[in-house]
């Protein structure tokens, strides 16, 4: 049967020895054949229904294996998979139940009885629990049923999942992915990234998420590979798994914290093939404490909810050097430009907007046709919304959002570049700039900043050291000095939270 379902694929990628360790989940072995026969039981659950083509399936659950199994099994039987950060709660969860309309909710059992009566209220028609020690009634009930399943047969353009951006700014919406966008994205990615039998992949992310559940979930299962699997990131768990590893991917928080602990030395990654990094900015410095520390180039690579996988630096040495502080070039079969308000294309190191093309970009949003027509231009290229420029050698650099760059006097600034000289000054260990109302220029440039640990930071001073080495316009008129900067559940900073919180700073 010629049939474009992901699983389909997915499954192709199993070994031929079914019986070999596909996940190792703190101790607890899960071999392929458990995968094909756990995904089939829950797929032949989920047929068993009888829901309507096109149904979407909501997991508000912590992460495990069997939350994964969730997911291959939805794709099997033909069903839309709606993941949910199970961080969530009421009020969140209303907005994303109201807009998707599920037909099953699958939640931690603790949060069984305010989910099941939100979701009944909604219309919701069966509610299933799955916790993270292989409990609840969807195992219960998937336990009944056969052990072999025909995927449903899919095209490229049906719809496989429906992800909520992440909701750094305004109400988050559903980007329509479809099988053949995660899967072309998938199979590039197994090329570029140069995955080869007998690699192994730690999977300590979270699966709610592109990174964790289709970067990082597809690469492994795409290429046989098994997976060390962590329900919840610990830096010393990780740099115990080093030495049976050959692939870590993460976000920059990760590595921070990795670096943090003594026991990660250029021994402990002597097997270690790839760190990944993405979601959220790496700092140039943490990207050189790692080569130094470790002897590996982080690969940083650029995506969203809406494209999966976009640009990423070289894998290997044949295809160009990574380059910190950018996000490569565009991956094969991607396009990628960064153009002027008028549309025409920016030169070499011109700031400008990001667009971007290709098989991987999503159809649109859930339910929002205007919004989407919004964000495509006319001749079919999707608005990333991201600001940034290309260098000679076609390397994306990601300056900010276009929502962030700050207008003070008429002049743009752009955040990213005033963090970059922010970073590098003593005591500061990060900073986030923001544009706030100001009754002369329109935006204030104001700049948020977190203390190295034990040292001290002073506001004035780094006012003082920005005026010696930018143009005024661009020096911040304040700087807050903070404990911790705000952030989602991917490491992304909450600028939104940031500016909401210094609205009046320069009122009259």
């Amino acid at each position: 049967m010629n049939t474009m379902n992901l699983f389909t694929a997915l499954r192709q990628g199993f070994p031929a020895d079914l019986e070999r360790t596909a996940i190792d989940a703190e101790g607890a072995l899960y071999t392929w054949r458990d995968l094909d026969r756990a995904s089939a039981m829950l797929a032949n659950l989920l047929a068993s229904l009888d829901l309507p083509a096109g149904s979407r399936v909501a997991a508000h659950t912590d992460k495990s294996v069997e939350a994964l199994l969730l997911y291959l099994a939805v794709l099997r039987a033909g069903l839309v998979y709606l993941p949910l950060n199970p961080a969530y709660q009421q009020a969140e969860l209303d907005h994303f139940l109201r807009d998707a309309e599920p037909a099953v909710v699958v939640c931690a059992g603790r949060n069984f009885g305010w989910v099941s009566k939100l979701a009944f209220q909604l219309g919701t028609a069966y509610v299933f629990t799955l916790n993270d020690d292989r409990s609840g009634t969807l195992l219960d009930r998937a336990a009944q049923m056969p052990d072999a399943h025909t995927p449903v047969a899919r095209k490229a353009d049906d719809l496989a999942a429906i992800l909520y951006t992440s909701g750094t700014t305004g109400r988050s919406k559903g980007a329509m992915l479809s099988h053949g966008n995660l899967l072309s994205n998938a199979q590039t990615l197994k090329t570029y990234w140069d995955w080869k039998p007998g690699d192994v992949l730690i999977h300590a992310l979270p699966i709610f998420h592109v990174h964790g559940l289709f970067v990082a979930s597809h690469g492994a299962l795409l290429n046989g590979s098994t997976m060390l699997w962590l329900n919840r990131f610990d830096p010393r768990a990780v740099i115990e798994r080093l030495p049976r590893a050959t692939v870590f991917m993460g976000v920059p928080t990760l590595y921070v914290r990795l670096l943090a602990e003594a026991t990660l030395t250029r021994e402990a990654c002597r097997q270690m093939r790839l760190f990944i990094s993405g979601s959220a900015p790496l700092l140039i410095e943490t990207f050189k404490d790692f080569e130094a520390r470790t002897g590996h180039a982080i690969l940083e690579r650029y995506g969203m909810s809406e494209t999966v996988m976009l640009t990423s630096n070289p894998c290997r040495a044949a295809d160009g050097t990574r380059v910190g502080g950018t996000v490569g070039p565009a991956l094969p079969g991607v396009r990628v430009r960064v153009v002027r308000a008028d549309g025409s294309a920016c030169g070499v190191d011109e700031i400008g907007d990001v667009q971007v093309s290709g098989p991987n970009v999503f159809s649109g949003y859930w339910r929002l046709p205007e919004k989407t027509a919004e964000e495509f231009t006319a001749d079919g290229w999707f608005k990333t919304g991201d600001v940034g420029r290309f260098d000679a050698k076609r390397y994306l650099t990601i300056v900010g959002r276009s929502k962030d760059v700050i207008i003070t006097g008429g002049f743009n600034v752009y955040p990213a570049e005033i963090e970059s000289y922010l970073n590098e000054m003593p005591g500061v260990a990060e900073s986030a700039v923001i544009g706030v109302p100001h009754p002369d220029f329109g935006e204030a440039v104001v700049a948020v900043v977190t203390a190295r640990p034990g040292q001290a930071v002073d506001a004035a001073g780094l006012i003082a050291a920005l005026k010696a080495r930018i143009a005024g316009f661009k020096v911040p008129k304040q700087v807050d000095v903070v404990p911790e900067l705000p952030r989602n559940a991917m490491g992304k900073v909450q600028k939104n939270l940031l500016r909401a919180a210094r609205q009046a700073l320069f009122k009259r």
